[in-house]
């Protein structure tokens, strides 16, 4: 008697990939918009509009950090230790993620 297997592919991304982006989005907002409301008018050898590339770019890349966190999900799901310490590793990784969205999105003026 043969045994058959039934091959199933997996999504690459969950269903709550648009939520994690969301809350990934909206802390860089928060996190940006505290740092460009508590600079003031910020240095007169800045553009003008320097406030534009950092409210652009963190919640962006906060986005894109949710992506990433979302294909970890596998990883997290495993059984035993190894799958808390994926659970861990992605949340090292998604503050050190969201770290440098910061520094990117600060990069050439408050952040030289």
């Amino acid at each position: 008697m043969t045994e058959i297997r039934q091959f199933t592919t997996r999504p690459f991304f969950t269903d709550a990939l648009g939520k994690r982006m969301l809350i990934g989005a909206g802390i860089g907002l928060l996190m940006i918009s505290f740092f460009v409301i508590s600079a003031g008018k910020g240095s007169p050898a800045w553009n003008e509009y320097w406030r534009v590339k950092p409210l652009l770019l963190t919640p962006f890349l906060g986005a894109l950090i949710g992506a990433c966190y979302d294909m970890t999900e596998p990883l997290r799901r495993l059984d035993g230790w190894l799958g808390r310490l994926f659970l861990v590793l992605s949340f090292v990784g998604y503050f050190i993620g969201l770290w440098m969205a910061l520094v990117l999105g600060l990069a050439g003026t408050m952040w030289n």
